[in-house]
């Protein structure tokens, strides 16, 4: 529902009575930080999650030393990361919202 036109303008007064009472405090509530923030950190997990295949397949490789445990650390990581991603994505505000 949108707004009216008396409370758009309402808005933008608070706004710039915000602005020009603690800019530091509205920039930090302008959510382009937390956007960025949360991109990282799905960018990260991915990149662990390839990590973590990485050594599942050495695990593999190196099967017959004995060396099965760093498949089962590499399933973890890529399970870690994986519920990284999804509780990320979730939690990543869509484009325009605040």
């Amino acid at each position: 529902m949108p707004l009216s036109e008396h409370e758009q303008r309402m808005l933008e007064q608070m706004e710039r009575a915000l602005y020009a009472e603690d800019p530091k405090f509205a920039t930090a509530l302008e959510g382009s930080g937390l956007r960025t923030y949360t991109r990282r950190r799905v960018y990260q997990a991915v990149a662990g999650f390839l990590v973590g295949i990485a050594l599942l397949m050495a695990g593999l490789v190196f099967y017959e030393d004995g060396l099965i445990w760093i498949s089962v650390v590499g399933f973890l990581v890529m399970l870690g990361c994986a519920v990284l991603v999804v509780t990320g994505w979730r939690k990543a505000p869509r484009p325009g919202e605040q």
